[in-house]
């Protein structure tokens, strides 16, 4: 929670900013300014750059970033992993989250294909134009606001710092996998919910759901380049018959699990799930997400592998 105000507010109007907006950041402007409902806290009406002015928003304070080269460098490589799933996306249109919460099925593959100016009897429909109706089909599907914990946010910058700054890597195969990680969730909310019952088939689902996307997202949109050649060397133990580590989830952490949470509400608003589903969903990984923040400590590394001038040769080849 924030500190009282005791000073002015660290945006300014008019001011040029990142804002964060289902996770992803994008490059914004502030209109205006208020406090907080509690009093704590500054509230900042926010128009991102290139959209409508419907889509303008309050946001509060912690989903603001200064206007800056690191910011500018980190919110074009969240774009920059997006987009490499986008082109994967068309490969393999279909992809499952949840049985019982819904099939997900890709559409970006069929958008990706629609020409960028669309003929008809007056000429070309000028760019812009289709740019601005595909925003509007985009925000008109059912969307996911997933809320995360300013501390994993701020873990989440040191993460991408620690890997494509310092050159430095998450240690692997991981104290804590992934697959340990969602067992001691489930082992947590089990008692919490009635056996056969509706709600713990849904957690069961979306669980199994999160393990099914981890393991087929991170190798195409999780791992920074400076990662490639530690994924390399992961992946010929997975075909190993003698080895214990068989994929991601068994070898992969919090670290690149945190980067799927922040990729999902975009992934989502991809599907066709309906608005019940999507809404279902958003309580299961809401839960989720804070339980995962409570816990960080244990799950997350404390330090960082200095890599060796041999693997810094290899990431740059």
């Amino acid at each position: 929670m924030p500190p009282k105000q005791t000073a002015g507010p660290p945006f300014e109007k008019n001011e040029r900013v990142f804002c964060f907006h289902r996770e992803m950041l994008y490059e914004a402007k502030v209109l205006d300014i208020k406090n907080a409902d509690d009093g704590e806290g500054w509230h900042y009406k926010i128009h991102y750059k290139g959209w409508k002015d419907r889509f303008d928003e309050w946001a509060p304070q912690d989903r603001l970033r200064k206007f800056n080269d690191e910011n500018q460098e980190f919110a074009n490589q969240m774009k920059a992993q997006f987009a490499t799933h986008s082109k994967a996306s068309s490969k393999h249109a279909k992809s499952k989250m949840a049985g019982k919460i819904g099939e997900s099925e890709s559409a970006r593959g069929s958008e990706e294909r629609q020409p960028a100016a669309t003929q008809s009897g007056r000429g070309p429909r000028r760019a812009r134009d289709f740019e601005l109706e595909h925003e509007d089909a985009f925000h008109a599907r059912p969307s996911i606001k997933l809320p995360m914990a300013d501390h994993l946010k701020a873990m989440l910058v040191d993460d991408w710092e620690n890997v494509t700054k310092n050159q430095q890597l998450v240690p692997i195969p991981h104290a804590h996998p992934v697959e340990q990680l969602l067992n001691d969730y489930v082992a947590h909310e089990r008692p919490r919910r009635e056996e056969g019952s509706a709600a713990m088939d849904v957690l069961d689902e979306v669980v199994a759901g999160l393990r099914e996307y981890f393991n087929k997202a991170l190798g195409r949109i999780l791992l920074y380049k400076f990662e490639r050649p530690q994924y390399i060397e992961m992946y010929k133990m997975w075909e190993d018959a003698q080895s214990k580590y068989k994929s991601p989830c068994d070898t992969y952490g919090a670290e690149h699990l945190c980067r799927l949470l922040v990729s999902l509400p975009e992934l989502i608003a991809q599907t066709n799930m309906d608005q019940q589903s999507v809404n279902r969903l958003r309580e299961e990984l809401t839960a989720f997400t804070g339980w995962l923040a409570k816990h960080s400590v244990k799950y997350f590394v404390s330090e960082y592998d200095t890599a060796g001038q041999d693997y810094i040769d290899k990431a740059r080849a």
